[in-house]
């Protein structure tokens, strides 16, 4: 310490300790924090040889835009800049509430590059702000200015490793320990009580083994106190009120007074003095600071020091990539209770806790009581620069009654890579839709030990998007039975003084008023100049009663704009898309959009939250994101876009996002890679297909004879035949039961390899949650290390029965189409439309072939009835003829199993 002293050190002629004439010694601050800042330099160089990429984060708030405060905040963020720590300045405007502080505070507490948190003082608003409620909502561990009530207790209790201590004082031990004067045994005076200098000094001090003595405004016989200090801290703010005569000979004076006093001889007619008078106390003190150039400067130094120490800190438990997250262990129990015994025992973490986990911060999640959470799409803002994870996507063979298990699978998997494997993962899936009958299997939320938990939340009402799309659904409905009506009962004169109504002494057309001028052709922008016909043909939209059926209406428009919802990728893409959307024809064909209808912008309203993903969890309190159901059958069948985005931002480049196809992969595969891919604009790095023997034995006609497993497999190769047809790397994950024997799994085994599987594992997830999916989960690391060049299955310029006939024979096994005479208009139209281009979603029922024949159904002829353009979701949809499709109605539907007392048990 003496060595490094001897540098900072200047010497005057005063009385030493021994009470000789000495040398006295002045304190450079100024030398002293250049030498602290360059011993943090090397520590900030020597964290990113260890840490690529990383910097220590510092934050400074400020209040207002007080010159005082902008000039302290400028000398921090360039001495931040020559260490190295990567310093950010938020200004808030002096307008600010107290709550719009507190909240940009928790921002920068939940954001893990920011290590240290600087509130500026004073809080410059003119709105009452209490300055001990905002100093206290820093977080502890990024309170570089020691100032919370926290950091403050653990000083006072002597805990000086497990806290931050405040700036000046620290400073101050900085300054005495350059002196070599040790503390211990020494009577110490501070002067002084205030929480930033006076009270952190004097505890400082007393674990440092001083004997200290606080001195204040209300101190008796101040120059006697000060006579018996061998060390003086002065922090009173009252200029020169310390005078020499009162210190001891040889004492270590620390001035940490700033105050400005007139002074003719200068520029400004002031100078700057400390709360000592200097030139005599020079004369008497063994060490002293001056001011300036003292205790100020080392202020600065301890403030990046202390976020220099945050960083380390973090640092300690940091991993590159990995979410500090916690999994549930699991216990399994034999024999397995019901799915719903287990959510129900289920200890599931409060989903905020999750969603800090995974790196979201509070303000961007909106929680639904204690295990349910909307996300905010800004999400995607805020990571836009986050490199994606591994995707993946899970399908199956074409399902039996009972299922076979696509999303416990999924969840499975998604619980194998996080919890046992230690590797950020996230599943993404479709909102349950049980509808009235319950469906045969319930909710599909997952099964055994790889669910979503409480299965009740997920498999009901979850967060009300389904009962959104209905009140949309129900709104355009409403508007086409308004709209028939009036334009029947009103002239057009009366309807368009309706619709565009007089304000303020002038009539204006809304935005969608103009797009629809713009429609008709009409190139007029103020609505007094229309002609008798323009207002006519404006008001007009003259819709066929005869095309408007409720029932088919109901079904189409509410199918269409939940497929919008899983398609669209910001609020914007889902206004544009709404408005696209064609909901029935005036008498002369013409399409009408909801945009003609005018409900486009309410319709996004509705619409809005429901756009926001929502997140949930596994048994194993693996992060799971389920939202949008669109139909299979006549949509896409595949969980939102913007989920699997936010999902793979998330999980960082090392992570994996499992979501699933529905039905088969001959059926929700293809819709997932030809129309969602295309719009996400994702590539997925896997495939996995689920298989069970049980689901193959009846694929091959009979359950008992293994000779027709064989057969059945049959099926299980057609199925990853048509996977690979994407150029992916497909993994069959056999989901094996109890009463599966040896050879029936290893014969499915062979075969699946000899389809040219990248590989075949078994799994439990159903019994024993992730560590039943542990070799899948290696195997689909493994196979999205392999180059995978993605293709889908045929370009958008192809003409449309050329699309509908590439899928038929592609996927189906079908020999050809036959189209008939309304489905070759549709092209017709759809083609003079200028709707060609986009992509084809064959409606049909999942059973529709392998119903009627075993094994791999081939050469037979896909009947095509009729083809509807979905505009707004983004493709077209052409019809097969269900008439021999089997009903999807169960025999025993689940209601039957379910009451309120069951669900709350």
């Amino acid at each position: 310490m003496l060595s490094i002293a001897s540098t900072i050190l200047r010497h005057r002629a005063v009385r030493g300790w021994n009470g000789q004439c000495a040398m006295a010694t002045v304190i450079s601050g100024n030398k002293t924090s250049q030498l602290v800042r360059e011993r943090l330099k090397k520590d900030v160089a020597e964290m990113r040889s260890h840490f690529p990429g990383f910097s220590p984060g510092l934050v400074v708030l400020q209040v207002g835009n007080r010159d005082d405060s902008n000039l302290y905040i400028s000398m921090k963020l360039k001495a931040a800049a020559e260490i190295g720590i990567n310093a950010n300045h938020i200004r808030l405007p002096n307008t600010a509430s107290e709550e719009e502080v507190v909240r940009s505070i928790v921002a920068v507490n939940e954001n893990p590059a920011v290590h240290g948190l600087i509130v500026q003082l004073p809080l410059d608003s003119v709105n009452p702000i209490d300055t001990e409620k905002v100093t206290n909502a820093v977080a502890p561990e990024k309170d570089v200015d020691g100032l919370t009530s926290i950091n403050a207790g653990k000083l006072s209790r002597g805990d000086l490793g497990d806290c931050f201590i405040p700036c000046t004082p620290n400073g101050c031990m900085e300054l005495i320990a350059q002196t070599g004067v040790s503390v211990a045994g020494k009577n110490a005076v501070v002067i002084g009580r205030s929480k930033i200098v006076g009270a952190p000094m004097y505890d400082l001090l007393l674990w440092s083994h001083a004997t200290v003595t606080t001195c204040h405004s209300k101190t008796r016989d101040l120059a006697a106190q000060v006579g018996r200090a061998d060390i003086l801290v002065v922090g009173a703010g009252q200029a020169e009120m310390v005078k020499g005569e009162w210190v001891q000979e040889g004492a270590v004076v620390i001035d940490c007074g700033i105050n400005y006093i007139p002074d003719s001889s200068r520029p400004s007619g002031q100078r700057v003095v400390g709360d000592v008078h200097y030139p005599s106390a020079k004369e008497r003190a063994g060490f002293i600071t001056p001011v300036p150039g003292g205790v100020g400067p080392m202020t600065v130094a301890m403030l990046m020091e202390n976020t220099v120490q945050s960083a380390k800190r973090f640092l300690k438990t940091y991993h590159p990539g990995k979410w500090t997250i916690t999994y549930t262990e699991l216990r399994p129990v034999h024999p397995k209770p019901s799915d719903a015994a287990i959510s129900q025992a289920c200890a599931a973490k409060p989903i905020v806790n999750l969603a800090r986990e995974v790196g979201l911060f509070s303000e961007e999640v909106e929680p639904y009581g204690r295990h349910r959470a909307k996300v905010q799409l800004d999400v995607l803002t805020r990571m836009r620069a986050q490199p994606d994870g591994k995707y993946v996507v899970v399908t199956g063979i074409t399902p039996t009654p009972l299922g076979e298990g696509n999303t416990t699978t999924t969840l499975g998997l998604v619980q194998a890579l996080g919890a046992q494997l230690n590797i950020n993962s996230i599943a993404c899936v479709r909102q349950p839709t049980a509808g009235a009958t319950f469906s045969i299997k319930g909710g599909a939320v997952g099964g055994g030990y790889s669910q979503i938990v409480p299965m009740e939340e997920a498999s009901l009402f979850l967060t009300s998007d389904s009962q959104a799309v209905s009140t949309a659904t129900s709104l355009v409905l409403d508007a086409i039975s308004s709209r028939l009506h009036w334009e029947s009962q009103q002239t057009h004169e009366t309807l368009f003084d309706v619709l565009v109504p007089l304000r303020d002494g002038q009539k204006e057309f809304s935005p969608p008023q103009l797009k629809r001028m713009e429609k008709l052709g009409i190139d007029k922008l103020d609505p007094l100049t229309l002609t008798d016909k323009e207002i006519r043909q404006f008001v007009k939209l003259d819709i066929d009663p005869f095309r408007v059926s409720v029932d088919k209406l109901n079904f189409s428009i509410g199918n269409e704009i939940m497929a919008i919802l899983a398609l669209s990728t910001s609020v914007q893409d889902l206004q544009e898309r709404l408005a696209k959307m064609v909901v029935t024809s005036d008498r002369s064909g013409e399409p009408v959009t909801t945009e003609d209808l005018d409900v486009t912008g309410v319709l996004t309203v509705l619409l809005r939250d429901a756009l926001k993903p929502c997140l949930m969890q596994t048994v194993e309190g693996a992060p799971v994101f389920i939202h949008t159901s669109p139909s299979v059958d006549t949509a896409h069948g595949n969980s939102s876009i913007l989920a699997d985005k936010m999902a793979l931002k998330l999980v960082g480049p090392a992570g994996f996002v499992v979501t699933e196809a529905g039905y088969g992969a001959d059926v929700g595969l293809e819709k997932f890679f030809n129309i969602k891919c295309r719009y996400s604009g994702l590539q997925p790095d896997v495939v996995v297909m689920v298989a069970t023997v049980r689901a193959l034995k009846r694929h091959g006609g009979d359950q008992q004879s293994i000779n027709l497993l064989e057969f059945g497999c049959s099926h299980l190769r057609g199925q990853i035949e048509h996977a690979r047809a994407y150029g992916l790397p497909v993994v069959v994950a056999i989901n094996t039961f109890c009463s599966d024997s040896e050879a029936d799994l290893e014969m499915v085994c062979a075969q699946a390899m000899l389809a040219g599987a990248f590989d075949v594992v078994r799994c439990t997830p159903w019994t024993e949650g992730g560590a039943g999916a542990v070799a899948l989960g290696q195997a689909v690391q493994r196979a999205s290390e392999i180059p995978h060049p993605f293709k889908y299955l045929y370009p958008l310029e192809m003409p449309i029965e050329e699309k509908i006939r590439t899928v038929a024979q592609k996927m189906y096994g079908a020999k050809d189409i036959q189209l008939s005479a309304e489905a070759l208009d549709k092209i017709t139209l759809y083609t003079k439309q200028g709707l060609a281009n986009l992509p084809v979603c064959i409606a049909k029922a999942h059973l529709f072939l392998s119903n009627e024949r075993a094994g791999v159904p081939k050469d037979f002829t896909l009947p095509i009835v009729d083809i509807q353009a979905n505009v707004g979701a983004g493709f077209l949809c052409p019809v097969v003829d269900t008439t021999m499709a089997p009903s999807h109605r169960p025999v025993w539907p689940c209601y039957h199993d379910n009451d309120l007392y069951s669900v709350m048990q």
